[in-house]
């Protein structure tokens, strides 16, 4: 679904809010900025008036196709949670094919466009290695708690299919804390308080597009939208951050963004920070774009985050390619 419009794919469904969202003081030094994109609303609407029958019936039918397209994306994307609460569940209750109440890593990945887009990954000596650590982890007898949950380990992969990624956020690992991750790199559930580093990115989103600071961290709506949301490290250790690192996950993600790079055109790679920066070496920049940033962690977001409109500038790159620009706005 492409589009040269400035209209993200949440406009369709309210356009009379893309006014209200501008929040920025009289102060700010983009205030110019939004008076103009204010002007420019009040104008549309008035231009509306003036609208043919024919004009309506375009404008509606692109919204329908807007929605339709969002709904059927969510729609795949809880399928493929589902699928894989249903895995755990039987594995459980003694009915799955791993052994005892483990279900087999391979099996959670469900989404049916990466597992063509990574052929034969999930079969690689180093992969086994990591299934088999993973299983030691979680079937050990002192058993330490592993975030995220087991069935949303891959839900980067299974809410943002290959053929709709246009941009990439990476992390570097879950979030270690009880209730925290949910597989999607700085998203955390609805009803968990944000963590420093997800406030930053909505304090710079404010700043950035006027977006409201929002109730929750659950960022599945950007990932249904295309927004890859994928830590270099998929597992981690209750309380003990990096505690899976160097153990295969690193080789998986890293397939995972140099096959993007390879079999894709146009992607936009948000990297924030040092370690997410050093991704770069798999992405060719003659095909895709790089954006650069210090983390927003509240240790380096004075350092260069804060004020670096990664998510005007993505939507800008969309919007030149003729792609449907995200709605950042939770």
């Amino acid at each position: 679904m492409a589009s040269g419009s400035s209209r993200t794919l949440m406009d369709f469904f309210k356009p009379a809010a893309a006014a209200k969202r501008i929040k920025l003081s009289s102060s700010s030094p983009d205030s110019a900025v939004c008076k103009s994109v204010t002007a420019h609303c009040h104008s549309e609407s008035e231009s509306r008036l003036h609208h043919s029958p024919e004009d309506d019936t375009t404008l509606t039918n692109a919204h329908q196709k807007a929605r339709m397209e969002f709904n059927r994306l969510l729609a795949k994307a809880r399928f493929n949670l589902k699928i894989c609460s249903q895995k755990v569940c039987k594995a459980k209750a003694g009915e799955g094919d791993g052994d005892g109440d483990y279900v087999k890593l391979a099996e959670l990945l469900v989404e049916e466009t990466w597992l063509e887009a990574l052929p034969g990954e999930l079969q690689k000596p180093y992969f086994l290695n990591l299934c088999r650590f993973l299983e030691t982890e979680m079937c050990s007898s002192i058993r330490v708690p592993i975030y995220p949950p087991r069935h949303l380990i891959f839900n980067a992969l299974n809410s943002t299919p290959f053929d709709t990624v246009k941009a990439v956020v990476l992390g570097q690992d879950p979030y270690h804390g009880p209730g925290q991750a949910m597989g999607l790199s700085f998203s955390v559930p609805e009803g968990t308080k944000l963590p420093s580093s997800l406030l930053n990115i909505f304090k710079e989103l404010q700043q950035d597009l006027g977006c409201s600071v929002p109730s929750h961290g659950n960022l599945q709506k950007w990932a249904v939208q295309g927004v890859l949301l994928l830590n270099a490290v998929l597992t981690v250790r209750k309380h003990q951050a990096n505690s899976h690192a160097k153990k295969g996950w690193e080789q998986f993600t890293d397939a995972v963004i140099t096959t993007i790079s390879q079999k894709k055109q146009g992607v936009i790679f948000l990297l924030w920070g040092n370690s997410a920066q050093e991704k770069s070496r798999l992405i060719d920049e003659t095909k895709h774009h790089i954006l650069k940033a210090a983390h927003p962690s509240g240790l380096s977001a004075n350092r260069g985050f804060f004020g670096c409109r990664h998510f005007s500038r993505t939507n800008k790159l969309l919007e030149q390619m003729g792609v449907t620009s995200i709605d950042w706005q939770l």
